[in-house]
């Protein structure tokens, strides 16, 4: 299921199936027992109580999908500010190592700028490469330098490069954190006894057939925009690197 809730609009067609599925399942059900007159009442009250428990779950998992796409946000608007900071700071250093650094820095940037960019599995891979590479380099740049003359005025340009390394893994880590697939399973499951019971208490010779797709529309609908504000690359609304891409052409300006 993991898998499944990297592509949205695949997620939003198999559930619209498996909910339409329920619906059916709910009126065929009626249609081999029917309520006696003393139980709908009770009846109603469970379907009432189960649709309002499902709107309840989702929009306790939208606000979590919300949250986290927050946090996605402004991991990257430290990001730009933590390299935006060094890269003024580099000029503490000596005029040769103040360069190295600075050109490393618009290379790294231009990885991190990719990093919310890309799609592809495989690009993404290289571009781990090249970030864990860059940073290596960075780090000799301003740790050499540092040694050799252990000044305050160079240990700022050390501190500021520890907190464009600490960005990028605050980073990493806000995309690791997506909604919890347990919750996913459980929304789910209270999805299609929703629509069971939505089923069940329809008469199939007063049923429009349309109108038993409402719920699974609107339901399918529901876990599309979840899943896809959840989505770190494959979705519609995605993390736009604006703050990184007007640092870089600051950068390239100077």
């Amino acid at each position: 299921m993991s898998q499944i809730l990297n592509f949205p609009l695949v997620f939003a067609s198999f559930s619209l199936t498996v909910l339409w599925i329920a619906v059916r399942a709910g009126v065929f059900l009626q249609s081999k027992r029917s309520l006696e007159p003393n139980e709908q009442e009770d009846f109603r009250v469970v379907t009432a109580t189960t649709i309002t428990l499902l709107s309840l779950l989702v929009g306790f998992t939208f606000s979590m999908a919300i949250s986290r796409y927050d946090l996605r946000k402004s991991c990257e608007e430290t990001e730009a500010n933590a390299i935006g900071t060094e890269y003024s700071r580099a000029g503490l250093l000596p005029p040769a190592d103040a360069a190295r650094v600075r050109a490393l820095l618009r290379s790294y940037l231009e990885q991190r700028i990719l990093f919310y960019q890309t799609r592809n599995s495989y690009r993404l891979r290289q571009i781990d490469v090249a970030t864990s590479q860059l940073q290596t380099d960075l780090w000799s740049a301003v740790s050499t330098p540092a040694e050799a003359k252990p000044t305050p005025v160079v240990s700022l340009a050390v501190s500021g490069m520890n907190a464009v390394f600490d960005s990028e893994g605050y980073t990493q880590g806000a995309w690791w954190n997506r909604i919890p697939i347990s919750a996913w399973i459980l929304m789910v499951v209270i999805a299609i006894c929703s629509n069971v019971l939505f089923g069940y208490s329809t008469h199939p010779t007063k049923l429009r057939p349309f109108l038993i797709l409402v719920l699974p529309i609107i339901v399918s609908i529901a876990f599309f925009l979840i899943a896809d504000i959840d989505s770190t690359r494959n979705g519609i609304i995605r993390i736009n690197p604006q703050n990184l891409i007007r640092i870089s052409n600051s950068l390239h300006i100077r």
